[in-house]
């Protein structure tokens, strides 16, 4: 199996050391925390609640008017 060679931060690190088991290599335990993690932080990347969606919609609204207005100007 390929291996990759990654760099932490010595903190991480010693965070990573007090989660490996005995029985464990830091793969096994890397792996064991993700399969651990409720979920995939993916799932929800992008989303918005519908008020968040709201606001963006109206700050892009007024962002596109005077950026109109702007040109006209020129």
């Amino acid at each position: 199996m390929e291996t990759k060679t990654i760099g932490i931060q010595e903190d991480v690190y010693e965070r990573l050391k007090a989660e490996k088991r005995d029985d464990e290599s830091f793969t096994d335990t890397v792996d064991r925390l993700l399969e651990e993690s409720p979920t995939d932080w993916r799932e929800g990347f992008g989303s918005l609640s519908a008020e968040n969606t709201e606001e963006l919609e109206r700050v892009a609204e007024r962002s596109r008017q005077s950026f109109g207005e702007g040109l006209l100007d020129r």
